[in-house]
């Protein structure tokens, strides 16, 4: 049997948060909050952050992997649009990834925000079609499970 041109995935990761709601969506509706946790990684240089935080908008990022990544200096981006934002309750975007040019990934990507006692859960369910090439379920799952790590560097732990 042929190998599938496409490999459907969904993952879902839960973070908890000492701060409440409004803080952990403010990393989220913030631009340059945004663009510290998300974008900006050590080695990896932003070529491109935009955001337009609204149902509708639309957030572009474009990097280019560092030297010590397995394509140093390949172009790395990723377009998303907002497709329902509910604040301090939720955010879905629907994306698409691109290597150097050629779109290996796309995603429907649904954070909710849930208030606990002392702070926020965070829940992202990732839900990805990826074609030829690309990273594949476990790698995306692990990346997003860094970049919410980072989200504790905006003042969130």
């Amino acid at each position: 049997m042929p190998q599938p041109s496409v490999i459907h995935a969904t993952f879902v990761i839960e973070k908890r948060y000492a701060k409440p709601v409004a803080r952990v969506f403010a990393a989220f509706s913030d631009p340059a909050k945004k663009r510290r946790w998300y974008a900006e990684r050590e080695g990896n240089t932003v070529e491109k952050f935009e955001m337009d935080f609204r149902p509708g908008g639309g957030e572009t990022l474009a990097y280019r992997m560092g030297a010590n990544t397995p394509f140093p200096g390949a172009l790395i981006s990723n377009q998303e649009v907002f497709q329902d934002i509910v604040e301090n309750q939720r955010v879905v975007t629907a994306s698409a990834m691109a290597f150097e040019g050629r779109r290996f990934s796309a995603s429907l990507l649904t954070f909710e925000f849930l208030a606990v006692d002392g702070g926020t859960v965070l829940v992202c369910t990732h839900q990805g079609a990826f074609f030829e090439g690309a990273d594949g379920p476990e790698r995306r799952e692990k990346g997003w499970q860094d970049l919410l790590a980072r989200l504790e560097k905006e003042g969130l732990h």
